[in-house]
């Protein structure tokens, strides 16, 4: 008896006397799944987000269908995820994030495969369906909602550090897999695409991804107690605060991502494909930068009003790139938008941590995502037919600094503290 009562006293000694590894510790377990996000968001904006431009590109060229038929598939693309994202924080809290990141990697794999397979029209739409199982599973909303779970104080910093992988899927995914179709052909680098995305990411998943900390357990106990998803979102649209916040950045993001998808195309006729380029390269890489620098500060900033600021930077740069037609100064202004590219994606989640009820986070940030998905999904066939209308891309360049703008004071909307 005496020495099993010094066994439980040293037992409680040593449960007392333990003390969780703090999040800004490099040894938190919660930063090795930012690594794994980082890897996970590269693959999703690689194959996903940037990969569109080359499908377009290749099955225009293979198949000879017209430019419209395959962006309306991109575009189903984007709607469809939109519906599946809005519930990714219900997907997560039923089968885990372990169990839904490997379900995302085998869905945005099998995609790859059907799109390099593409035939007929109809299988363009079924492969598009298929890549917005594997979109929900691998992009902002799984992003943020899984590593929500670890973090709570450096939450800004950890996705905005896992979010560096989308650009780095643009910078280097897209060139690799331009350089496979070279090399394979679109079918085989399609599928070598799938098959490096599963042997790399499904071992990282199981071996990294864990149980979340405690911190995750006692929101998911207090989860219990909370309205149901379809209440949070039913209040969530009769909130001021809420919808400000997800109205400015889908207005916001409506402007940058058409701008984004039609600068290569207004640079060429002004300073040439070769510096187009370049102005997109640096674009691009300032999103990283931008993101990265933030990640030291954002969680203790004003975030309405660094969102707000950013808004009103990239019309400044619309503003330039509009008017100017030096070299210089063109490559400059894509380098100022850039700045803020990053940001724009990782802002409102934190917005909904620091504003919003803890329980419901994963519920309202999945929303966000897909009202900003299904609002951007528009942005580069309204430009388009702007420019088709007008002659030019002065007016639909105009309408987005407009759009940024009215972003700009409808974000510093937030409801009254009683």
């Amino acid at each position: 008896m005496d020495t099993r009562s010094v066994a439980e006293n040293n037992n409680k000694m040593d449960a007392s006397s333990y003390r969780p590894i703090p999040e800004t510790s490099v040894r938190y377990d919660g930063w090795r799944i930012v690594a794994v996000c980082f890897l996970l968001a590269t693959f999703g904006w690689g194959l996903g987000f940037y990969g569109q431009s080359v499908y377009v590109a290749e099955l225009h060229r293979l198949r000879g269908w017209s430019t419209s038929l395959i962006s309306s598939g991109t575009t189903f693309f984007y709607l469809f995820g939109a519906a599946l994202v809005v519930f990714v924080a219900e997907a997560i809290r039923a089968f885990g994030p372990r169990n839904c990141l490997i379900a995302g990697t085998f869905a945005m794999a099998a995609a790859g495969v059907a799109i390099g397979q593409v035939r007929e029209p109809w299988q363009l739409y079924l492969a598009n369906a298929l890549l917005a199982f594997g979109w929900a599973g691998t992009s902002l909303g799984i992003i943020t909602n899984t590593l929500g779970l670890w973090f709570d104080k450096k939450r800004g910093m950890a996705i905005s550090l896992a979010l560096n992988g989308a650009s780095f899927g643009g910078i280097v995914g897209v060139p690799l897999l331009v350089a496979g179709i070279g090399y394979f052909g679109f079918s085989g680098a399609m599928t070598v695409a799938a098959i490096v995305m599963v042997v790399l990411m499904v071992p990282v998943i199981l071996i990294f991804v864990g149980r979340p900390p405690a911190l995750a357990h006692t929101v998911a106990a207090a989860a219990a107690d909370a309205p149901s998803p379809t209440q949070i979102r039913a209040r969530a649209f009769r909130d001021i605060a809420f919808l400000s916040v997800s109205i400015a950045f889908a207005l916001v993001l409506f402007a940058q991502v058409g701008f984004i998808v039609h600068l290569i195309t207004f640079l060429d006729g002004v300073i040439g494909r070769e510096r187009a380029t370049v102005a997109m390269a640096l674009l691009t890489a300032m999103a990283v930068v931008g993101r990265v620098l933030f990640s030291f500060v954002i969680d203790r900033m004003n975030q309405r009003l660094a969102s707000s600021l950013s808004f009103v930077s990239q019309a400044i740069a619309l503003l330039i790139v509009i008017n100017v037609r030096n070299d210089i100064a063109l490559i400059a202004a894509c380098a100022l938008f850039g700045f803020s590219v990053g940001n724009l994606i990782t802002l409102p989640a934190l917005i909904v941590q620091r504003e919003f009820d803890p329980r419901s986070f994963g519920v309202l940030v999945s929303l966000i995502t897909a009202i900003n998905q299904i609002t951007y999904a528009f942005g580069p066939g309204v430009i388009g037919a702007l420019r088709d209308v007008s002659g030019s891309y002065a007016l639909p360049f105009y309408v987005c600094i407009g759009v940024e703008l009215t972003a700009a004071v409808l974000i510093m909307v937030r409801r009254r503290r009683s």
